[in-house]
């Protein structure tokens, strides 16, 4: 993921901001005990960016990826409509309790900018469904264009959404975030409609890291930027869910992106270790080659 890229990550403040007063009163909401559901991954599976990951040999790359990780951004989904065929195949191809985390088309999120949308959701949603019990969240990405006038936009969307699918949003325009009065709004609608809000850590972007929850779900897209400092920025948001975890979260869906992506299963290799370790959970951990 080349969002946020830049030049001198060494000059770049990493640390993460304090935790929002609204996460505290989400949470609060839920008893502090087990996670219901961790999910750590990378954003691809193809052999050309997880350079170095696969055997020599290898044909299958979604099925032997599915057998080392436990989920995946599915990123495809965002560049065209498919089928329900293709989703039925790599539904199969994945091994045992693996889940995809598909991202809404482009064509309605970046196209159609949510106007007039409607038929078009429900097809993606429909073609999803082969996936069965192999869907996880969903997540919407805005462009970057899409500013707070815009809102009126978004409640209607949500509100066809089906409940049962649930759903995450990742908005990138900085205003829904500088303006306490927008982030309010903004945070009220996806409260509202049990909308779980991204969380971006990028290194050109530090005004993403809201820290502001909106169900019990922590859905963080890191994006690292082949540095040293890529590591003990995981370390910190390890800090940071445990903060979290204490308070009452249930759900973590961490994915890990970096610019060059091959460097990839060897950051979630290292954030797995260190998660079993510090919440006695037992997800599997990616032999990396």
């Amino acid at each position: 993921m080349k969002f946020g890229k830049v030049d001198n990550p060494e000059i770049i403040n990493f640390s993460l901001p304090a935790t929002h007063q609204q996460t505290k009163e989400v949470l609060s909401n839920y008893e502090p005990e087990d996670f219901k559901d961790v999910r750590i991954g990378c954003a691809k599976w193809n052999r050309t960016d997880l350079k170095n990951f696969y055997p020599r040999g290898t044909k299958d790359e979604l099925g032997y990826y599915s057998t080392r990780f436990n989920s995946i951004e599915l990123n495809a989904s965002f560049y065209r409509m498919f089928p329900e065929a293709q989703f039925e195949k790599w539904a199969d191809k994945a091994a045992g309790d693996f889940k995809f985390f598909p991202k809404v088309p482009r064509l309605i999120s970046h196209l159609k900018r949510l106007n007039d949308c409607e038929t078009l959701v429900d097809d993606f949603v429909t073609n999803m469904l082969p996936l069965k019990d192999k869907l996880g969240m969903v997540f919407l990405q805005m462009p970057d264009n899409f500013q707070p006038k815009f809102i009126e936009r978004l409640e209607p969307f949500f509100k066809h959404w089906p409940k049962e699918i649930p759903l995450a949003a990742e908005l990138r325009h900085t205003d829904w975030y500088n303006d306490p009065l927008v982030a309010s709004e903004l945070n009220d609608i996806l409260k509202k409609h049990n909308i779980t809000s991204i969380i971006t850590d990028s290194a050109g972007r530090r005004d993403l890291l809201h820290m502001r929850l909106t169900t019990d779900t922590a859905f963080i897209r890191y994006n690292g930027a082949n540095h040293k400092s890529d590591y003990t920025r995981l370390d910190d948001w390890l800090e940071k869910i445990e903060e979290w975890y204490k308070m009452g979260l249930k759900n973590v869906y961490f994915f890990v992106h970096q610019n060059l992506e091959e460097a990839s299963p060897l950051l979630s290799a290292y954030f797995i270790e260190k998660f079993n370790d510090r919440f006695k959970t037992d997800i599997k951990i990616p032999k990396t080659l």
